[in-house]
């Protein structure tokens, strides 16, 4: 996303409902316990001292209501001390909370998890604030990427939260009891909220684009910039695009929430894991209910901590454990290969996987059920031909039943340093769902560059029936999304364009202009896409163009809606949304729409 986005010095009157860290906290630092109960069904939570206590590493904070409020607000505010500005620095963190209640101000930074460790997000309440804001960069929250808030209630002091966020920031099985705005009266640009009750409205300020996935919205909606998508989500606005431009869908055809670490009534840790659900609306917990889905005890996930070599792990992997990847930086001399059906591979605070010697991250077999969450696959300075494979090539079986799935999965090439990758993330399997997936050629930072960062594609899609909910990809050097494969949907797309093609010859194939941001390839009977959004800005050759922002056979079984295409700084143009109708896009005219096509 870009770092030169223009953005107000001064900000909206009532925009700054700040809390005081001093008067507020909540508990200390515990440790996790290693859980060895047999699968079964979840049961009601307590909250007594968990017995054992597996070292999860420093990066781990385990809080109890029990402890002294000054004790964890002095562990939460140096936390975010640490991590309010290190866009690119190593540390991670997972502020973790015990069922119970607490007085505190939980400002989130960036590589920073927030969650409850409860069942249900209602077992964890925190008054006070759980909140993003943007003050290390005066209020434009452009840059406020890799954190999250999961599974807890929160009653803000004030009457209104604040997650003034862009990509890779998910608002996940939140219930919070109050309002919650998506600015810091500068700019921000996109985010994604799932499984989470707003008892009060949601203002979306200078929010220039954001998905709502199976949620409900108790006190409604205010305001969009340019593309706002809600897909299975009760008491949604309704389809107004593109005036206001909002999308509406009232189902998810096919969705599963992500896994999450909680305590059983024992003090046992566990994970869940949530069964899939179809033509779903709503939350997963509405009143109370226990989610759908199974538990599995810690004892049966091998616990990864930076330095553990990926030998070690895939000989864990091949003896039938599943991952619990902890918050660090974890450096790979082979990909991590998932071949059982049913695998989780769960990150705790943004954990980051780099394939040191230009391999892949991670492998799947073309298996059911494997479930993928909670981690950043950055790439390192020899070149990965992928940095995740989901199936190999030529991948032929369907997963209907039990698809694979990836939850707040992010891939990097740059911005930490010099990068390369050919390709992020190819899909070969069939059935697979992506739910908040970003995708992202660094455009600022460390190692930046048309020839110091390359990355050609950001995600290939070659198996059927492939599902996207909130995809984000950007600054890639030729096709941002290639899709190959037939019956794929998505659900919410935003892009930008590369900033630095040097010229005419970098940025073009064959006789077009440019390239299309999201490419459906011409062999595809059916294809459906709802709220688009590609963004350009040219800062190295000024000037150039892209014939069309989106591209797809004109079939009958192909349906894009809702498509938007911006010149960010009129240095740049599309001359038409998609197959030669709407825009341009352009210095005269910055922002062109179109409603449906073909």
């Amino acid at each position: 996303m870009s770092r030169l986005r223009p953005w107000p010095r001064t900000r909206p009157a009532g925009c700054r409902a700040r809390l005081g860290t001093a008067a507020l906290a909540a508990a200390a630092t515990a440790c996790l316990a290693l859980g060895c109960a047999p699968e079964r069904p979840p049961a009601p939570l307590a909250a007594p001292a968990a017995p054992g206590a597996p070292d999860l590493g420093p990066g781990v904070h385990v809080f109890d209501p029990s402890m002294p409020r000054q004790r964890i607000q002095r562990t939460l505010d140096e936390v975010f001390r640490r991590q309010e500005s290190a866009q690119f620095g190593p540390g991670r963190e997972a502020l973790l909370f015990k069922p119970g209640t607490y007085d505190a101000d939980v400002n989130v930074g960036f590589y920073t998890q927030v969650a409850g460790l409860g069942l249900r997000p209602d077992d964890v309440t925190v008054r006070g604030a759980v909140h993003a804001e943007a003050d290390w960069l005066r209020g434009n929250a452009t840059q406020n990427f890799w954190r999250a808030a999961e599974n807890l209630s929160v009653t803000p002091a004030s009457g209104t939260d604040r997650w003034a966020v862009s990509q890779a920031a998910p608002y996940r099985r939140v219930h919070l009891r109050g309002d919650l705005r998506l600015d810091d009266g500068g700019w921000s640009s996109g985010g994604f909220i799932a499984d989470s009750l707003i008892d009060g409205k949601v203002l979306s300020g200078t929010q220039q684009q954001w998905l709502t996935r199976n949620s409900e919205l108790r006190g409604g909606w205010s305001g969009a910039t340019w593309n706002m998508v809600f897909a299975g989500v009760r008491n949604a606005p309704p389809t107004t695009f593109p005036d206001p431009p909002r999308t509406s869908v009232d189902q998810t055809p096919v969705v599963r929430e992500k896994p999450f670490l909680y305590v059983d009534r024992s003090g046992a840790y566990r994970v869940f894991v949530p069964a899939l659900r179809r033509a779903a609306e709503g939350t997963t917990w509405s009143g109370g209910a226990v989610p759908p889905g199974s538990s599995r005890p810690l004892g049966r996930f091998f616990v990864v901590r930076p330095g553990t070599a990926a030998a070690r792990i895939n000989d864990a992997l091949a003896a039938g454990k599943d991952l619990l990847i902890t918050p660090g930086v974890h450096h790979l001399d082979r990909p991590l290969r998932i071949t059982r059906p049913g695998t989780v591979v769960l990150g705790l605070g943004l954990a980051t996987l780099v394939p040191d010697r230009g391999t892949a991250a991670l492998t799947v077999a073309d298996v059911d059920g494997v479930r993928i969450a909670g981690l950043l696959a950055d790439a390192g300075p020899a070149a990965s031909p992928a940095l995740m494979e989901i199936g190999p090539p030529g991948a032929r079986r369907r997963h209907t039943a039990d698809p694979v799935s990836l939850h707040d999965v992010s891939f990097r090439v740059g911005g930490a340093g010099p990068a390369r990758a050919v390709r992020s993330l190819v899909v070969h399997s069939s059935d697979v769902i992506g739910d908040n997936l970003w995708l992202w050629r660094a455009d600022h930072g460390s190692g930046v560059g048309w020839a110091v960062n390359p990355a050609a594609e950001g995600l290939v899609v070659d198996g059927r029936d492939v599902t996207m909910y909130g995809l984000f990809v950007e600054h890639y050097q030729r096709d941002q999304v290639l899709w190959n494969g037939d019956g794929g949907r998505t659900y919410f797309f935003q892009n930008e364009l590369p900033y630095d093609p040097p010229g005419r010859s970098a940025w073009s194939e064959g006789g077009s202009a440019g390239r299309p941001a999201y490419r459906v390839a011409p062999s595809v009977t059916r294809h459906e896409a709802w709220g688009l959004g590609s963004y350009c800005h040219f800062t190295s050759a000024t000037g150039l163009a892209t014939d069309h922002a989106f591209e797809a056979p004109r079939r009958p079984g192909v349906r894009l809606h809702s498509m938007v295409a911006v010149s960010l700084g009129g240095d740049c143009a599309y001359r038409h949304v998609a197959g030669g109708n709407g825009g341009p896009a352009d210095a005269g005219t910055r922002v062109a729409t179109l409603r449906s096509w073909p």
